[in-house]
């Protein structure tokens, strides 16, 4: 019977590290933004823009 209240006062214990955290996240601003992903699988990745190299005169050899 005592290992029930010793299970019991680990589980609220760690229950309330857990509550302490969350409410340390959500101070620090960890859930300000609900918006972005929820949408951010509809656009591609970043859009890559492909360049030509440029010819460098300067190593030309004539």
């Amino acid at each position: 019977m005592s290992v029930i209240y010793v299970l019991l006062t680990i589980s609220i214990i760690v229950a309330i590290i857990f509550f302490v955290a969350f409410i340390l996240s959500v101070k620090n601003g960890q859930y300000e933004d609900s918006y972005t992903p929820s949408v951010r699988m509809l656009f591609e990745d970043e859009l890559v823009v492909k360049t030509t190299p440029k010819k460098d005169s300067k190593n030309k050899s004539n």
